[in-house]
């Protein structure tokens, strides 16, 4: 085996399929970086088991300046390797195996050698097949994850709720998130409708590393869905995903379909009057703001309190405030992702009571975004 390549667009390849090597995973062949040759391209596979990457580098893309000499494959230490390409002093790098499994990588004047491990010790890829591929604009895609994402759990002991409901229905994507406390969810429409729905769960930290991955993304993703895994194909980039089992709760009931109090205003002027009122919440034990509404006399109040600092008030300056007087308390960090969420947008506030749910939904498109927010007993 051996091949010459750009040695800053192989880096960028293999920042890429970093993405699923773990550091410590019970297979420790998964700390290794896949490298095989053919006589056309040059294919990276990185692996965690609950993440695959595969990049794909092609002799006839001009801008890797791939040239393969000698086919073959090879077992890298992950991170080992990648530090080493980062660190060479030249434009260019050459890796070649000639013997065994000893992995020479020359650049300038810099030689290293490296031990490798064969190639067939490493594990298939899944395997995702289907006539039916969704595709999905890259640029709405992150947008999706990173609204729902804050609403996924962190805790094992429902791991379920680690995950992010995806549903695929006529021309519509919806994206559903929640670790009990709070709920986000996303409509979109897709660029074509599916054929055969889908209800899958797919792991919260999988998707995160996809929106970072898709962040220049400019064309579409094609998204296939097997029993067990999801694959996601862009560019020249294969992200393949485990599905988790389970059937994730019935989060539909948990909206309520009408209020008893409502509150519009900017969303980064709440966010910002948050920040100030958390200042105190944060330096008690409850970590606990609350918002006081009095319709009746145009009122809108933020007031947190800590027994060892002090107290907050702030009046807000809001758009509209109606229905009935509410004294309501939640956690300021819970509100402060879901507002963030909304990118400065003017959002709609709507309570029940004191005790129930309340929601946050954008006042120009009510319909298909909501985050939900349960408030926290006080007395």
């Amino acid at each position: 085996m051996q091949f010459t390549i750009n040695r800053n667009g192989f880096i960028a390849e293999l920042n890429n399929v970093l993405r699923a090597v773990a550091s410590k995973t019970t297979l420790e062949i998964l700390t290794n970086l896949k490298l095989e040759a053919t006589e056309r391209q040059l294919v990276l596979t990185g692996s965690n088991s609950d993440i695959t990457i595969q990049s794909t580098i092609a002799v006839d893309a001009g801008q890797a300046g791939l040239v393969i000499e000698e086919p073959g494959a090879i077992l890298l230490p992950a991170r080992f390797f990648a530090d080493i390409i980062k660190k060479l002093p030249a434009d260019t790098v050459t890796l070649a195996v000639k013997t065994g499994f000893l992995a020479t990588i020359t650049s300038g004047a810099a030689e290293f050698k490296i031990n490798g491990q064969d190639a067939v010790n490493y594990p298939n890829l899944p395997e995702v097949e289907g006539d039916q591929s969704v595709q999905v604009a890259p640029d709405l895609l992150r947008e999706v994850i990173e609204q729902t994402r804050i609403a996924v759990s962190k805790q094992e002991s429902r791991p379920i709720l680690t995950g992010i409901h995806v549903l695929l229905t006529g021309t519509q994507l919806t994206a559903i998130a929640t670790d009990s406390h709070r709920l986000a969810q996303r409509k979109v429409d897709l660029l074509a409708p599916v054929e055969v729905p889908a209800d899958v769960v797919i792991p919260g930290a999988s998707l995160t590393e996809l929106a970072r991955m898709i962040a220049d993304q400019k064309d579409p993703l094609d998204l296939l869905i097997a029993e067990n895994q999801v694959l996601f194909k862009f560019g020249h980039t294969l992200f393949y995903s485990r599905l988790l089992e389970g059937k994730y709760p019935d989060t539909s009931r948990l909206i309520p379909e009408s209020s008893d109090t409502s509150l519009e205003m900017d969303a980064n002027e709440l966010l910002a009057a948050i920040g100030r009122a958390s200042l105190l919440s944060h330096q008690g034990r409850t970590n606990v703001i609350k918002l006081s509404l009095t319709p009746e006399d145009n009122g809108a109040k933020l007031s947190g309190t800590s027994a060892d600092v002090g107290v907050v008030e702030e009046d807000l300056h809001f758009d509209q405030v109606s229905g009935q007087d509410l004294e309501i308390s939640f956690n300021p960090d819970y509100m402060s992702d879901a507002l963030k969420s909304f990118g400065g947008a003017k959002v709609r506030l709507a309570f029940t009571s004191a005790l129930r749910p309340f929601t946050l939904v954008p006042v120009e498109d009510q319909e298909n975004f909501v985050q939900l927010i349960t408030p926290v007993r006080t007395f």
